[in-house]
Protein backbone atom coordinates (compact mmCIF):
# COMPACT_ATOMS: atom_id res chain seq x y z
CA UNK A 1 0.00 0.00 0.00
CA UNK A 2 0.95 3.36 -0.40
CA UNK A 3 2.16 5.72 2.87
CA UNK A 4 3.77 9.04 3.60
CA UNK A 5 6.57 8.32 5.69
CA UNK A 6 8.30 10.55 8.02
CA UNK A 7 12.66 9.73 7.38
CA UNK A 8 14.27 12.96 9.16
CA UNK A 9 13.14 16.58 8.85
CA UNK A 10 12.54 17.73 5.44
CA UNK A 11 12.67 14.18 4.41
CA UNK A 12 8.95 12.67 4.11
CA UNK A 13 8.57 10.15 0.79
CA UNK A 14 4.91 8.31 -0.18
CA UNK A 15 6.40 5.14 -0.84
CA UNK A 16 4.95 1.67 -0.98
CA UNK A 17 5.02 -0.18 2.33
CA UNK A 18 3.66 -3.84 3.55
CA UNK A 19 -0.39 -3.28 4.09
CA UNK A 20 -0.48 -3.50 8.19
CA UNK A 21 -1.42 -6.66 9.89
CA UNK A 22 -4.23 -6.55 12.59
CA UNK A 23 -3.65 -8.11 15.88
CA UNK A 24 -5.89 -9.54 18.45
CA UNK A 25 -7.14 -6.68 20.58
CA UNK A 26 -6.47 -4.23 17.24
CA UNK A 27 -9.08 -2.66 13.95
CA UNK A 28 -7.68 -2.10 10.75
CA UNK A 29 -9.19 0.45 8.80
CA UNK A 30 -9.33 1.67 5.43
CA UNK A 31 -8.59 5.53 5.66
CA UNK A 32 -11.00 7.61 3.81
CA UNK A 33 -9.67 11.04 4.81
CA UNK A 34 -7.04 11.86 6.87
CA UNK A 35 -7.14 15.92 7.31
CA UNK A 36 -3.90 18.26 7.71
CA UNK A 37 -2.63 20.93 9.79
CA UNK A 38 -0.23 23.07 10.59
CA UNK A 39 1.62 20.81 13.45
CA UNK A 40 1.85 18.30 9.96
CA UNK A 41 3.97 21.35 8.37
CA UNK A 42 6.06 21.66 11.67
CA UNK A 43 7.04 17.92 11.76
CA UNK A 44 7.91 18.27 8.02
CA UNK A 45 10.12 20.58 8.76
CA UNK A 46 11.23 20.11 12.46
CA UNK A 47 10.54 16.21 12.90
CA UNK A 48 9.05 16.14 17.00
CA UNK A 49 10.47 14.55 19.91
CA UNK A 50 8.13 11.82 20.19
CA UNK A 51 8.22 10.61 16.94
CA UNK A 52 10.52 8.08 15.91
CA UNK A 53 11.45 7.52 11.87
CA UNK A 54 10.29 5.74 10.00
CA UNK A 55 7.10 6.84 11.20
CA UNK A 56 3.92 7.18 9.03
CA UNK A 57 2.27 10.62 9.53
CA UNK A 58 -1.14 11.89 9.93
CA UNK A 59 -3.37 12.19 12.70
CA UNK A 60 -6.56 13.48 12.01
CA UNK A 61 -8.27 10.10 10.54
CA UNK A 62 -12.08 8.59 9.12
CA UNK A 63 -12.34 5.44 7.31
CA UNK A 64 -13.76 2.31 7.68
CA UNK A 65 -12.96 -1.05 9.27
CA UNK A 66 -12.18 -4.03 7.16
CA UNK A 67 -10.74 -5.89 10.08
CA UNK A 68 -11.60 -6.58 13.66
CA UNK A 69 -8.87 -8.32 15.82
CA UNK A 70 -10.45 -11.62 17.59
CA UNK A 71 -10.28 -10.02 21.03
CA UNK A 72 -11.67 -6.66 20.39
CA UNK A 73 -15.41 -7.00 20.92
CA UNK A 74 -14.67 -9.32 23.83
CA UNK A 75 -12.42 -7.27 25.46
CA UNK A 76 -13.49 -3.59 25.31
CA UNK A 77 -17.31 -4.08 24.93
CA UNK A 78 -17.94 -2.98 21.58
CA UNK A 79 -19.72 -4.36 19.27
CA UNK A 80 -17.72 -3.19 15.76
CA UNK A 81 -18.32 -4.66 12.68
CA UNK A 82 -16.74 -4.95 9.23
CA UNK A 83 -17.80 -1.90 7.25
CA UNK A 84 -18.61 0.36 9.96
CA UNK A 85 -17.44 3.87 9.68
CA UNK A 86 -15.28 5.53 12.19
CA UNK A 87 -13.32 8.63 13.15
CA UNK A 88 -9.72 7.75 16.00
CA UNK A 89 -9.08 10.27 18.41
CA UNK A 90 -4.98 11.71 18.16
CA UNK A 91 -4.14 12.03 21.61
CA UNK A 92 -3.87 8.94 22.77
CA UNK A 93 -4.40 8.83 26.61
CA UNK A 94 -3.27 6.14 29.23
CA UNK A 95 -6.61 5.90 30.89
CA UNK A 96 -4.59 4.97 34.42
CA UNK A 97 -2.60 8.28 35.44
CA UNK A 98 -3.71 10.99 38.32
CA UNK A 99 -4.81 13.03 35.87
CA UNK A 100 -7.07 10.45 33.66
CA UNK A 101 -8.58 9.26 36.90
CA UNK A 102 -9.41 13.03 37.75
CA UNK A 103 -10.72 12.90 34.49
CA UNK A 104 -8.32 15.21 32.36
CA UNK A 105 -7.80 13.18 29.80
CA UNK A 106 -6.54 15.92 27.56
CA UNK A 107 -3.72 16.27 30.11
CA UNK A 108 -2.33 12.62 30.74
CA UNK A 109 1.07 12.53 31.83
CA UNK A 110 1.87 9.32 29.62
CA UNK A 111 -0.15 10.63 26.60
CA UNK A 112 0.67 9.04 23.05
CA UNK A 113 0.16 9.82 19.77
CA UNK A 114 -1.24 8.61 16.39
CA UNK A 115 1.13 9.82 13.69
CA UNK A 116 3.67 10.03 16.43
CA UNK A 117 4.14 6.63 18.69
CA UNK A 118 1.79 4.70 16.27
CA UNK A 119 1.31 4.76 12.19
CA UNK A 120 -1.04 7.42 11.14
CA UNK A 121 -3.30 7.98 8.72
CA UNK A 122 -2.13 9.31 5.71
CA UNK A 123 -1.72 5.61 4.15
CA UNK A 124 -4.76 3.20 2.33
CA UNK A 125 -4.83 1.53 5.49
CA UNK A 126 -3.92 1.77 9.57
CA UNK A 127 -4.28 -0.04 12.23
CA UNK A 128 -6.06 1.80 15.39
CA UNK A 129 -4.19 0.69 18.45
CA UNK A 130 -4.88 -1.33 21.56
CA UNK A 131 -4.42 1.78 23.17
CA UNK A 132 -7.23 3.79 21.38
CA UNK A 133 -9.92 1.33 21.95
CA UNK A 134 -8.91 0.59 25.88
CA UNK A 135 -9.87 4.60 25.99
CA UNK A 136 -12.96 4.81 23.83
CA UNK A 137 -11.00 6.50 21.78
CA UNK A 138 -12.55 4.84 17.89
CA UNK A 139 -16.02 6.63 17.30
CA UNK A 140 -18.90 5.66 15.14
CA UNK A 141 -19.56 8.21 12.28
CA UNK A 142 -22.94 9.21 12.13
CA UNK A 143 -25.08 8.40 8.95
CA UNK A 144 -25.22 12.06 7.57
CA UNK A 145 -21.58 12.79 7.96
CA UNK A 146 -19.22 12.70 5.50
CA UNK A 147 -15.65 11.16 6.21
CA UNK A 148 -13.80 14.27 5.12
CA UNK A 149 -16.16 16.19 7.77
CA UNK A 150 -15.25 13.20 9.99
CA UNK A 151 -11.34 13.99 9.64
CA UNK A 152 -11.97 17.42 10.94
CA UNK A 153 -13.53 16.02 14.29
CA UNK A 154 -10.18 16.13 15.98
CA UNK A 155 -9.08 19.62 15.81
CA UNK A 156 -12.71 20.34 16.22
CA UNK A 157 -12.37 18.51 19.51
CA UNK A 158 -9.25 20.22 20.28
CA UNK A 159 -11.24 23.42 20.09
CA UNK A 160 -14.39 22.17 22.31
CA UNK A 161 -12.23 21.59 24.87
CA UNK A 162 -10.63 25.13 25.35
CA UNK A 163 -13.90 26.74 24.89
CA UNK A 164 -15.11 24.27 27.83
CA UNK A 165 -12.61 25.44 29.69
CA UNK A 166 -13.55 29.00 29.07
CA UNK A 167 -17.42 29.28 30.31
CA UNK A 168 -18.48 30.93 27.67
CA UNK A 169 -21.49 33.00 28.52
CA UNK A 170 -24.70 33.86 26.16
CA UNK A 171 -23.81 37.33 24.85
CA UNK A 172 -20.02 37.28 25.71
CA UNK A 173 -17.83 39.13 23.32
CA UNK A 174 -15.46 37.21 22.11
CA UNK A 175 -11.99 38.10 19.66
CA UNK A 176 -10.48 34.99 17.96
CA UNK A 177 -6.68 35.61 16.97
CA UNK A 178 -5.90 33.76 13.24
CA UNK A 179 -7.68 33.31 10.66
CA UNK A 180 -6.74 29.53 9.56
CA UNK A 181 -8.94 26.48 9.89
CA UNK A 182 -9.42 26.50 14.01
CA UNK A 183 -10.07 30.14 14.19
CA UNK A 184 -12.75 29.50 11.34
CA UNK A 185 -14.16 26.10 14.18
CA UNK A 186 -13.78 28.38 17.29
CA UNK A 187 -16.34 31.19 15.43
CA UNK A 188 -18.77 28.71 14.88
CA UNK A 189 -18.40 27.13 18.96
CA UNK A 190 -18.79 30.13 20.31
CA UNK A 191 -21.94 30.88 18.43
CA UNK A 192 -23.49 27.54 17.70
CA UNK A 193 -22.78 25.98 20.96
CA UNK A 194 -22.03 29.26 23.34
CA UNK A 195 -24.65 31.04 21.96
CA UNK A 196 -21.53 34.31 22.27
CA UNK A 197 -22.51 37.74 20.79
CA UNK A 198 -19.54 39.95 18.90
CA UNK A 199 -17.14 37.29 17.31
CA UNK A 200 -14.08 39.45 15.75
CA UNK A 201 -11.12 37.99 13.99
CA UNK A 202 -7.75 39.06 14.00
CA UNK A 203 -5.14 38.21 11.20
CA UNK A 204 -2.03 39.94 9.79
CA UNK A 205 -2.88 37.63 6.69
CA UNK A 206 -5.21 40.09 4.52
CA UNK A 207 -5.87 37.37 1.90
CA UNK A 208 -6.28 34.24 4.79
CA UNK A 209 -8.29 37.15 6.81
CA UNK A 210 -11.06 37.89 3.93
CA UNK A 211 -11.01 34.08 3.08
CA UNK A 212 -12.05 32.80 6.41
CA UNK A 213 -14.66 36.21 6.76
CA UNK A 214 -16.64 35.07 3.57
CA UNK A 215 -16.48 31.62 5.53
CA UNK A 216 -17.94 32.19 8.81
CA UNK A 217 -18.98 35.42 8.81
CA UNK A 218 -17.24 37.38 12.22
CA UNK A 219 -18.90 40.59 12.74
CA UNK A 220 -15.72 42.42 11.82
CA UNK A 221 -12.41 41.62 10.64
CA UNK A 222 -8.80 43.53 12.47
CA UNK A 223 -6.27 43.03 10.12
CA UNK A 224 -2.93 43.37 12.99
CA UNK A 225 -1.04 44.52 9.74
CA UNK A 226 -2.73 47.98 9.32
CA UNK A 227 -5.03 48.62 12.55
CA UNK A 228 -3.99 49.07 16.05
CA UNK A 229 -5.51 45.81 17.35
CA UNK A 230 -5.71 46.66 21.17
CA UNK A 231 -7.30 50.06 20.15
CA UNK A 232 -10.00 48.85 17.72
CA UNK A 233 -11.20 46.36 20.24
CA UNK A 234 -11.62 48.93 22.63
CA UNK A 235 -13.48 50.60 20.22
CA UNK A 236 -15.99 48.18 19.40
CA UNK A 237 -16.40 47.34 22.89
CA UNK A 238 -16.74 50.94 24.10
CA UNK A 239 -13.57 51.08 26.16
CA UNK A 240 -14.71 47.84 28.35
CA UNK A 241 -12.82 44.83 26.57
CA UNK A 242 -13.63 41.85 25.10
CA UNK A 243 -14.75 38.86 27.69
CA UNK A 244 -13.25 35.85 25.82
CA UNK A 245 -10.16 35.98 23.50
CA UNK A 246 -8.43 32.96 21.91
CA UNK A 247 -5.09 32.97 20.39
CA UNK A 248 -5.15 30.36 17.80
CA UNK A 249 -2.30 31.56 16.77
CA UNK A 250 1.67 30.58 17.63
CA UNK A 251 2.13 34.66 18.03
CA UNK A 252 3.97 35.86 21.22
CA UNK A 253 2.50 39.38 20.10
CA UNK A 254 -1.29 38.10 20.06
CA UNK A 255 -0.98 36.42 23.83
CA UNK A 256 0.35 39.82 25.08
CA UNK A 257 -2.30 41.58 22.96
CA UNK A 258 -5.00 39.30 24.76
CA UNK A 259 -4.43 40.49 28.11
CA UNK A 260 -4.27 44.22 26.97
CA UNK A 261 -7.80 43.95 25.79
CA UNK A 262 -9.36 41.41 28.26
CA UNK A 263 -12.47 42.94 29.85
CA UNK A 264 -12.71 43.08 33.67
CA UNK A 265 -13.40 39.42 34.29
CA UNK A 266 -12.12 38.11 31.31
CA UNK A 267 -10.80 35.00 30.15
CA UNK A 268 -8.19 34.00 27.53
CA UNK A 269 -7.57 30.82 26.14
CA UNK A 270 -3.61 30.28 24.88
CA UNK A 271 -5.08 27.83 22.41
CA UNK A 272 -1.79 28.16 20.00
CA UNK A 273 1.70 27.03 21.56
CA UNK A 274 4.68 29.08 20.63
CA UNK A 275 7.71 28.72 19.57
CA UNK A 276 9.66 26.40 21.73
CA UNK A 277 12.74 28.69 20.41
CA UNK A 278 10.88 31.80 21.92
CA UNK A 279 8.37 30.50 24.34
CA UNK A 280 7.90 33.89 26.64
CA UNK A 281 6.22 36.75 26.83
CA UNK A 282 5.67 40.16 28.74
CA UNK A 283 2.53 39.84 31.00
CA UNK A 284 1.25 43.28 32.72
CA UNK A 285 1.00 41.46 36.40
CA UNK A 286 -1.13 44.53 37.66
CA UNK A 287 -3.98 43.89 34.34
CA UNK A 288 -3.88 40.34 35.22
CA UNK A 289 -4.83 41.05 39.51
CA UNK A 290 -6.89 44.35 39.18
CA UNK A 291 -8.79 43.27 36.16
CA UNK A 292 -9.66 39.71 37.85
CA UNK A 293 -8.45 37.79 34.62
CA UNK A 294 -8.17 34.40 33.88
CA UNK A 295 -5.55 33.14 31.36
CA UNK A 296 -5.96 29.31 30.61
CA UNK A 297 -4.32 26.68 28.17
CA UNK A 298 -5.60 24.52 25.90
CA UNK A 299 -4.03 21.40 25.27
CA UNK A 300 -5.33 18.72 22.16
CA UNK A 301 -8.46 17.21 23.44
CA UNK A 302 -9.95 14.26 25.32
CA UNK A 303 -12.20 11.08 23.67
CA UNK A 304 -15.10 12.66 24.96
CA UNK A 305 -14.53 16.13 22.96
CA UNK A 306 -14.15 13.89 19.38
CA UNK A 307 -17.52 12.43 20.10
CA UNK A 308 -19.58 16.02 20.90
CA UNK A 309 -17.43 17.39 18.09
CA UNK A 310 -19.35 14.18 15.86
CA UNK A 311 -22.60 14.91 17.62
CA UNK A 312 -22.53 18.71 16.87
CA UNK A 313 -21.10 18.33 13.28
CA UNK A 314 -24.04 15.50 12.95
CA UNK A 315 -27.12 17.95 14.12
CA UNK A 316 -25.61 21.24 12.20
CA UNK A 317 -25.33 22.71 15.31
CA UNK A 318 -21.44 23.64 14.27
CA UNK A 319 -21.20 22.93 10.51
CA UNK A 320 -17.40 22.24 9.09
CA UNK A 321 -18.44 20.69 5.39
CA UNK A 322 -17.70 23.75 3.77
CA UNK A 323 -14.77 24.81 5.43
CA UNK A 324 -12.69 22.03 3.80
CA UNK A 325 -11.68 23.90 0.84
CA UNK A 326 -8.94 21.44 -0.90
CA UNK A 327 -9.32 17.32 -1.15
CA UNK A 328 -6.15 15.83 -2.13
CA UNK A 329 -5.39 12.86 -3.33
CA UNK A 330 -3.07 10.59 -1.51
CA UNK A 331 -0.62 10.70 -4.85
CA UNK A 332 -0.19 14.15 -4.62
CA UNK A 333 0.19 14.13 -0.21
CA UNK A 334 2.79 16.67 -0.36
CA UNK A 335 1.21 19.18 -2.02
CA UNK A 336 -1.36 19.18 0.88
CA UNK A 337 1.51 20.21 2.89
CA UNK A 338 2.57 23.06 0.92
CA UNK A 339 -0.76 24.83 0.52
CA UNK A 340 -1.23 24.84 4.76
CA UNK A 341 2.18 26.15 4.66
CA UNK A 342 0.98 29.14 2.82
CA UNK A 343 -2.32 29.60 4.01
CA UNK A 344 -4.63 29.57 0.71
CA UNK A 345 -7.12 27.40 1.61
CA UNK A 346 -8.94 27.17 4.95
CA UNK A 347 -8.60 23.27 5.72
CA UNK A 348 -7.06 20.54 3.32
CA UNK A 349 -7.63 16.52 3.87
CA UNK A 350 -6.12 14.04 1.52
CA UNK A 351 -7.98 11.45 0.64
CA UNK A 352 -6.31 7.94 0.04
CA UNK A 353 -8.64 6.29 -2.22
Amino acid sequence: MKALRFYAPEDVRLEDVPEPTCGRDEVKIRVRNCSTCGTDVKIYGNGHQNLTPPRTLGHEVAGEIVEIGADVNGTFGANWQVGDRVQVIAAVPCGDCHECRKGWMAVCQNQTSIGYQYDGGFAEYMIVPRQVLKVDGLNRVPDNVGFDEASAAEPFACAINAQELLGIEEGDTVVVFGAGPIGCMHIRIARGVHKAGPVYLVDVNAGRLQMSADAVSPDEIIDGSKVDVIERVMELTDGRGADVIITATAANVAQEQAISMAARNGRISFFGGLPKTDPTITCDSNIVHYRQLHIHGANGSAPEHNKRALEYISTGQVPVKDLITRHIPLDDALEAFAVVKEGSAIKVTVEPG
